[in-house]
């Protein structure tokens, strides 16, 4: 990170901070590789809480500079005018994501807003802050379909589709994750809505050893599927995608749709296209919903790929 990245990074800062978002967003996407010596950077506004992210890490001396940027930056009147009060720079390379508190006093919860929805997230507790911020446009596109469905979503995490389809009148939504303490966040999620969580299934299961209980409570007119790419001991993507896409037919209702992601960049949105035909025939491709606008990617399908197949 060279002094002339540093200058782009806090040029664009200036001007983010200057008008911003009423709602959380991505402030910086460097990862999408726009911005030359800046792509392991992202910077995301939490309202009122600056999350910068190293996903590399820097040698010393572009370290001290970044930090010395980020502290000059938070002293302005950018800063001031965007009434932020907490700065954070994680290191996302490092196993436990260590977090610097670099203004501002240590928040461990916060609340903030999508599209009107109300999510809690951490900070330094865990390498993902609660929300990922890309799939912004997938969770407004099921609010936007999810009334009257009975929806399942697999690998739920802290159900921020949950959220949206029960905000969207869905009729019912299972959500499955192995981890318990996601989901235990995704009933706090839908509290803070004031959601009726006699609506909201929560399933603290391994996927592959659960079919039976999943199926018992369909069928389902939406089915998300968003796994990680890869997750040890638990999702292959390679290996396992397959076998989901595989029990569909079993699992939806006559006309019912699926919400297919994948947020490899590394793999293109052929391998669920592909996939699909071989593993669920009667489903086709219908639209690959756009990414935000602020997730700008010098490759097409290097970023998330969010698919609708009916």
């Amino acid at each position: 990170m060279n002094s002339d990245a540093l200058a782009t990074l806090h040029q664009h800062l200036f001007d983010a901070l200057s008008h911003a978002p009423d709602e959380t967003r991505r402030l910086f996407h460097g990862r999408g590789r726009l911005w030359a010596g800046l792509e392991q950077v992202t910077v995301d506004w939490l309202e009122g809480v600056v999350l910068v992210s190293l996903f590399r890490e820097l040698p010393a001396a572009e370290l001290a500079a970044l930090q010395a940027m980020l502290m000059d930056l938070s002293a302005g009147d950018a800063w001031r005018h965007s009434q932020a009060h907490t700065l954070l720079l994680q290191h996302r390379y490092l196993p436990d994501s260590t977090t610097q508190w670099l203004r501002g006093e240590v928040v461990n919860e916060w609340l903030i807003r999508e599209s009107g929805l109300r999510y809690k997230v951490d900070f330094g507790k865990k390498q993902n802050c609660g929300l990922f911020l890309d799939m912004r446009y997938g969770r407004d596109w099921v609010r936007a379909q999810a009334d009257g469905k009975r929806v399942l979503n697999l690998f739920a995490y802290t159900c921020g589709f949950s959220v949206a389809a029960i905000a969207g009148g869905a009729e019912h939504v299972l959500n499955l994750d192995m981890a318990r303490g996601a989901l235990n966040r995704g009933r706090e999620n839908h509290r803070l809505n004031e959601h009726d969580l006699s609506r909201v299934g929560f399933m603290p299961h391994d996927l592959f050893k659960s079919w039976g209980m999943v199926k018992k409570s369909g069928p389902y007119d939406l089915v998300i599927i968003d796994p990680p790419s890869f997750q040890k001991g638990s999702f292959q993507l390679d290996k396992d995608y397959p076998r989901v896409l595989r029990r569909l037919p079993e699992l939806l209702s006559t006309g019912g749709a699926v919400l297919a992601c994948i947020n490899d960049p590394g793999v293109g949105p052929d391998f669920l296209i592909e996939h699909m035909a071989t593993e669920a025939p009667g489903l086709t491709l219908e639209q690959r919903l756009e990414n935000p606008p602020e997730f700008a990617d010098a490759d097409i399908n290097g970023g998330l790929k969010t698919l609708v197949f009916r």
